[in-house]
């Protein structure tokens, strides 16, 4: 790389299948977003938990976005990946809105 930082856009896809999709600005491989974890674990048993894996993809990515840009960016994809709705992600804002 050339020393600037890559701004991505990720998805995590959990082993139920549900995803969470986030964004990094610091393009650290090893981020895996902020999503509530007692929110996803009250899906998984303690036996699934022993052996857990997840998946993050990159959808997105970018040297020169603004921040701004990204968190467009973020929203655009949780809302277009539904990620906000509790049956297909663990994305709680932006709010699912009920006449969707």
């Amino acid at each position: 790389m050339n020393g600037r930082t890559m701004k991505v856009i990720y998805k995590i896809t959990y082993p139920n299948g549900k995803i969470y999709v986030g964004k990094d600005l610091t393009g650290t491989l090893t981020y895996f977003g902020s999503a509530d974890s007692k929110l996803i674990e009250q899906d998984f048993t303690a036996e699934e938990r022993r052996d857990f894996t997840v998946r993050k993809q990159i959808l997105w990515e970018s040297e020169d976005a603004s921040d701004k840009e990204v968190n467009v960016k973020e929203v655009e994809f949780i809302s277009e990946l539904k990620a906000n709705d509790p049956a297909i992600g663990y994305n709680r804002w932006p709010r699912l809105k009920s006449s969707e």
